[in-house]
């Protein structure tokens, strides 16, 4: 298994940026497929994106393609959601996860983060 920790999360205007990062454990960070998800207040988790072992392959939240890329670093045993063009909706808990094999875009992962908050505003 693997450990995931989440951080780069904070508050931030409608139409500014920020990057998360998750870091992962473990000397096997190549054999997953890492995911986000996230959760905002009164709404059940939603996927958000994905990425293949090599990194690629990736998957996309509808809402998000164009303003959010996913992208990692085997080396440093790191993923990252790079969000652009931020908007209030975007507000939630963002969660790391992984998943031993193949990607996926949907919710089945095995191992998450602790999770990290995003506030937009408007």
């Amino acid at each position: 298994q693997v450990q995931l920790v989440e951080s780069g999360g904070g508050l931030v205007q409608a139409g500014g940026s920020l990057r998360l990062s998750c870091a992962a454990s473990g000397r096997t960070f190549r054999d997953y497929a890492m995911a986000w998800f996230r959760q905002a207040p009164g709404k059940e988790r939603e996927f958000v994106a994905s990425i293949s072992q090599g990194g690629g392959t990736t998957y996309y939240k509808d809402t998000v393609k164009g303003r959010f890329t996913i992208s990692r670093n085997n080396v440093k045993n790191t993923v990252y959601l790079q969000m652009n063009s931020l908007k209030p909706e975007d507000t939630a808990i963002y969660w790391c996860a992984a998943r031993r094999g193949v990607v996926v875009a949907g919710h089945q992962y095995d191992y998450w983060g602790q999770g990290t908050q995003v506030t937009v505003s408007s």
